[in-house]
């Protein structure tokens, strides 16, 4: 608001100009080029049971999860790579650490991409050959997964540690070892448990090259350090264009990494918001218990398919002038709460019944704008200017 009681016009935020990059495909899913930046998970199960790793896969897909990764570290897990590439909703992408024949096998098993560590497999080097016809055959892509824990030899004792440059260094010469073969169907990731370092190391890969990247702050820590870490790394590099895909790595169950990872990215402004809760962090003007209310309103409408914002305020100082800029909100005090709808009041309820009505209202405002959608996309288009006489 002016001084003058004016509202400011709301201007939207321009989304981050991206990268441009190469594109390639995993399964379904364009990555790079323009394509929107996809939220990546792991599974936990022991990939050789098929049923659990794909009940958990179904449980990420109904997340919001867009690609998945299975880990794959002995003959049993390959064998159980092509029922599971066949029957999973979304792209699969076979995890590989230190036997080169598992990439053969994921490959034939009919996954969408595979994720190699160069600096954990033996003579990786030597089998850079029969890898890139074996997947160029296929038109499977690879993704050079660069870990500061798994830094080649050569590299560690040439940097002296997990630098920036040796993480870049190690990633473009592998990808240099591809190229040889004419094989560019690449994405690349540098990931290190530090967000600073991480961030560095994506900034000079960015420069160095137009290969797609994926973006993860390895072994981030439990859910709320993991999400903060990478939260800051990669809305560094997010806002400034980099990155194509992203995996919120966390020491928690994997569907609070695709929520988290969405989170991200409807923060950055490069995926539309679905819920939005705005509540305030409680002072002591506030006359309602903001925490529990809060909880309640976004346990009641988690799910809800609308993109809605949706303002939970406790006192009337902050709370009307924040509410009317939602599209549904509650300004609370004396035991009631006024209910705003797209910034006017539209009734009083007692404060039991505050959370009732916000669902009852969040569904109305949903249901009407999804039928304008739909009247929107049937409606004949409107005859031009003579063709009624023309007739």
């Amino acid at each position: 608001m002016t001084t003058t009681g004016v509202p400011l016009p709301v201007l939207p935020i321009p989304a981050p100009r991206r990268r441009p990059t190469r594109q390639l495909h995993v399964g379904s899913v364009p990555v790079g080029g323009g394509a929107p930046v996809s939220v990546q998970s792991m599974t936990t199960t022991l990939t050789a049971d098929v049923d659990a790793t794909l009940r958990q896969i179904a449980e990420l897909t109904a997340a919001g999860c867009q690609i998945i990764r299975v880990a794959v570290p002995s003959q049993d897990d390959a064998d159980a790579l092509p029922a599971i590439a066949k029957k999973s909703q979304i792209p699969v992408v076979a995890d590989i650490h230190f036997q080169p024949k598992y990439v053969f096998a994921a490959i034939d098993a009919g996954c969408a991409a595979v994720r190699v560590n160069p600096g954990n497999i033996k003579k990786f080097d030597d089998k850079v050959h029969e890898i890139a016809r074996a997947a160029a055959d296929a038109r499977v892509p690879i993704r050079i997964g660069v870990n500061a824990g798994s830094l080649d030899k050569r590299l560690l004792a040439k940097h002296g540690k997990a630098t920036p440059e040796a993480l870049v260094e190690s990633a473009l010469w592998e990808c240099s070892l591809f190229e040889e073969h004419g094989f560019t169907d690449i994405k690349i990731s540098v990931k290190h448990h530090d967000p600073v370092t991480m961030v560095r190391a994506y900034e000079l890969l960015a420069d160095a090259c137009d290969y797609p990247l994926h973006l993860g702050v390895t072994e981030a820590g439990p859910l709320l350090q993991g999400t903060i870490k990478s939260a800051v790394a990669f809305g560094t590099l997010l806002n400034r264009g980099i990155g194509d895909t992203i995996r919120v790595s966390l020491s928690a169950p994997p569907v609070e990494e695709v929520k988290a990872g969405i989170g991200i990215l409807e923060s950055c402004g490069l995926r539309r918001r679905r819920l939005e809760i705005v509540s305030c962090p409680s002072c002591g003007r506030a006359q309602v218990d903001v925490y529990t209310l809060a909880e309640k309103v976004t346990a009641a409408l988690d799910g809800l398919p609308y993109p809605l914002r949706i303002a939970v305020m406790g006192c009337v100082v902050n709370g009307p002038g924040e509410a009317r800029e939602a599209d549904l909100g509650v300004s609370c005090g004396n035991g009631k709460g006024q209910i705003f709808r797209k910034g006017e009041v539209i009734k009083t309820v007692p404060e039991g019944k505050i959370v009732e009505t916000l669902v009852e209202e969040a569904l109305r405002i949903g249901e009407a704008e999804a039928d304008q959608a739909a009247d929107a996309r049937t409606a004949p288009a409107e005859q031009g200017p003579g063709r009624e006489a023309t007739r």
